[in-house]
């Protein structure tokens, strides 16, 4: 498998995280998906709604090659932070205010390096943010492909951005490195990344563009 990556565990079974789960498993990944609820409560949805994928805890979840996290962001303080100790692990979450509410702690800062901060032992990666779930369902194509929608990477370990990178290619996307995360917020709503389906070169463009605008300078500092 990809840079050794066998495993995904995602922790959320909403729209999101089921998209990602059968798209994972087309890839032939092995695919873990936990909730709050216990796993005899979403069994049975598991196996309808993502075939082929398992139900688990969210600890059996948090043990995977890597950890997908889809959840309203809101719930970002339910997460274990000791399970996740030392996991690479996908921020595919945002900031939607009528669903998350106010959040002060994200004044200024980009919402996975607020996720960082609290999961300060995780290796947080993100992505997967800024493609809409039926997007990922429908767009990915294989390498080589003219005009293969793309998807960026943002983190601060370059291994866990490196891992990340070839899953996604694995997902059937052009995979870029966006570089630090605080170079994330440049995939969040309202972005010129966020808003559109980029190739490689528009998408590093549009990245590119976001840097010069000022709007990325803390993340280049």
């Amino acid at each position: 498998m990809e840079q050794g990556i066998r495993s995904i565990g995602i922790l959320g079974a909403g729209r999101v995280g089921t998209a990602v789960a059968r798209e994972a498993l087309k890839a032939r990944f092995e695919v873990r998906i936990a909730t709050a609820k216990p796993v005899e409560d979403i069994a049975l949805i598991v196996e309808i709604i993502t075939p082929g994928a398992l139900a688990v805890t969210a600890a059996e979840a948090a043990q995977a090659d890597l950890v997908v996290l889809a959840l309203p962001l809101h719930k970002y303080r339910t997460l274990d932070s000791a399970a996740l100790a030392g996991r690479v692990v996908i921020d595919a979450m945002n900031y939607w205010e009528p669903t998350d509410g106010t959040m002060p702690e994200l004044a200024g800062r980009g919402s996975s390096e607020v996720i960082q901060d609290f999961l300060a032992a995780s290796h947080v990666v993100k992505t997967l943010n800024h493609i809409g779930y039926h997007e990922l369902e429908a767009d990915g194509c294989p390498a080589g492909s003219p005009g293969r929608r793309a998807l960026a990477v943002a983190g601060d370990d370059p291994d866990a951005r490196g891992r990340v990178l070839a899953f996604i290619d694995a997902l059937g996307y052009d995979a870029v490195d966006a570089g630090s995360l605080a170079a994330g917020r440049a995939l969040e709503p309202g972005t010129e990344a966020f808003a559109g389906a980029h190739d490689a070169a528009g998408l590093a463009g549009a990245l590119g563009r976001h840097a010069a605008s000022g709007a990325g300078s803390a993340a280049a500092a």
